[in-house]
């Protein structure tokens, strides 16, 4: 079971900023002696959603009679949205089990989803009560795979990723003719982080000095939809062919005047997580203001060919 569940929260991890507004989600259908026998993610806003997408994928490979355990990452919902409730789906399989990794953090709806399939007879549990080593693991892992849709449910703003890079001697200016100074593994890191955010913040000043592409070249990107490119910029300085060249490039770029505005407008239309990819000033501005719920720091070695040193503060891990 324990590997079902690892299967389910990286099936829900390659999909993490391609969801949104809908967190990411796995689902694992296992038999009863524990082997998986099909494991699905939510893959985008309006599609099926996890649960249902792993048992149809059961059914049509002939296993769906064997299905005795659903692991699912979030409780399943029970409410009709854009899909029907996850709920009617488990309840209309043969499943006789369902564990779940985290709560719906969703103030209207939470535990609503579980208690419907206790009521039901099936046997409901959270992945953090079960005597096992790894369950209270799990259980973070799995919470904070729904981070930015908890922050954005109960917060009503974005989860906020701030990543700064630092060269050996602590400044953020690469080498002249240099967009960038860290290692390929850094660059990899960075670009996983604006693969899992639906959004992408800066400053016009950062633009007027190195034209940034903000793209996902380093890493599989799944995301579908338009992702935000939000730039503070209260002077209207950047260019415009900055702005037509962005859009060409696959993103919804919006201009804003202060923190507070942007922040509200980004999550108005539904952006969970948004990375934080700009210079000195903007950055402390975010500081100052405690707007952050991770902070990546990228110090690049002073031994040149050593790797950088990376640095995570996670308050949801705090």
């Amino acid at each position: 079971m324990i590997d079902g569940f690892r299967q389910a929260l990286a099936a829900a991890e390659a999909f993490a900023g391609a969801t949104a507004p809908n967190p990411p989600v796995g689902c694992a259908v296992l038999d009863a002696q524990g082997a998986v026998l099909a494991c699905e993610a939510h893959q985008r806003a309006g599609g099926l959603h996890a649960e249902a997408a792993a048992l149809a994928v059961g059914r049509e490979a002939g296993l769906i009679d064997r299905a005795h355990t659903l692991i699912v990452t979030l409780e399943p919902c029970n409410h009709q949205g854009r899909t029907p409730p996850c709920v009617e789906a488990i309840l209309a399989s043969p499943a006789k089990a369902v564990r779940i990794g985290s709560r719906d953090p969703n103030p209207a709806v939470t535990g609503e989803g579980g208690a419907r399939l206790a009521r039901a007879g099936l046997d409901v549990a959270f992945v953090g009560d079960l005597d096992h080593r790894d369950a209270a693991d799990l259980s973070r892992q799995a919470d904070r795979l729904v981070a930015p849709f908890t922050t954005w449910s109960v917060h009503g703003r974005p989860w906020l990723t701030l990543k700064q890079a630092l060269t050996a001697d602590g400044g953020m200016v690469p080498p002249a003719g240099a967009k960038t100074f860290t290692s390929q593994a850094s660059l990899v890191l960075a670009h996983r982080l604006r693969r899992r955010a639906d959004a992408v913040v800066t400053g016009s000043g950062t633009i007027l000095a190195d034209a940034p592409l903000f793209t996902v070249r380093r890493a599989p990107d799944p995301r579908q939809a338009p992702r935000r490119l939000a730039i503070l910029d209260r002077r209207r300085r950047t260019p415009a062919s900055y702005l037509d060249a962005a859009r060409s490039r696959g993103f919804e770029v919006s201009l804003h005047d202060d923190i507070p505005a942007l922040l509200a407008d980004l999550a108005a239309s539904g952006v969970l997580e948004a990375l934080i990819e700009c210079g000195p000033t903007l950055l402390e501005a975010f500081l100052a203001a405690d707007l952050w719920d991770e902070r990546v720091t990228i110090r690049q070695s002073p031994r040149p060919g050593e790797p950088d040193t990376v640095e995570i503060l996670d308050r949801l891990a705090a």
